[in-house]
């Protein structure tokens, strides 16, 4: 049974989703507070944390940002009011695996939350056998979702990240399409357009090329997909 963080300040919506969620078989704990939630990821093991944007005591980015940089994996879903295209790209720049915005079927909830934790499921599975990659000075463990940069800089990332990373790793050297990588990535979970696995690349250059601009890994193949290049570390 998945043990589920809901964050949410409006009462009877949280109500509604806790009873849904349970209903569906989850753990639910709920909090209204940015800061608790924060205090709640930090010393609890969560399958999720459905976290709003306005919180009082600390907005969701915010919490999300800081539990990232502690480095805590738990899958986020954000779930607000802010929907507009800058707030989804900063959601997820923050470190958050999903965003569905208010007003919002129930139904769909249920499908994105059961989608979450199946991709962790799968996740594991792919990883298990290579846990580590290594290219061009920087090295990434599966595993903890940690690493570091070329630079020496430690890099944490998402699942959706770290997923996209392996599914381009495990086919260096060739051309993967967008829609091969969101049938990887995503399965038969709901899709998202093919735009958002390009943000999600540019978010992976900024971690690990020296030049984002001018790419060593993350190659773009235009209208077709991407194609990762491994190359050895440059000589001192």
């Amino acid at each position: 049974m998945a043990r589920i963080l809901l964050v949410e300040d409006e009462v009877n919506l949280a109500r509604g989703i806790r009873e849904n969620l349970e209903a569906e078989g989850y753990a639910v704990e709920h909090v209204a507070d940015g800061r608790v939630a924060l205090e709640r990821i930090r010393h609890h093991e969560y399958g999720l944390v459905i976290l709003d944007v306005m919180l009082p005591g600390m907005d969701g980015f915010t919490v999300t940002e800081t539990a990232r940089r502690e480095g805590r994996d738990t899958p986020i879903l954000f779930l607000t009011a802010r929907g507009g295209p800058d707030d989804r790209i900063h959601g997820l720049g923050v470190g958050g695996d999903d965003y569905l915005a208010k007003p919002f079927h129930l139904r769909e909830l249920l499908l994105r939350v059961a989608a979450i934790l199946r991709r962790r499921v799968r996740y594991d599975a792919i990883t298990a056998l290579e846990p580590v990659v290594r290219f061009g000075g920087n090295e990434f463990d599966f595993r903890s979702f940690r690493g570091h940069s070329y630079d020496g800089v430690e890099q944490f990332l998402t699942q959706k990240e770290a997923m996209i990373l392996k599914v381009l790793a495990e086919r260096a050297g060739r051309v993967v399409w967008r829609d091969e990588i969101l049938d990887l990535v995503w399965g038969e979970d709901v899709l998202p357009s093919t735009r958002t696995i390009d943000n999600f690349i540019v978010r992976l250059r900024k971690r690990f090329e020296p030049d984002p601009e001018q790419p060593r890994h993350f190659h773009t193949v235009r209208g077709i997909g991407y194609r990762f290049t491994i190359e050895p570390a440059e000589a001192p």
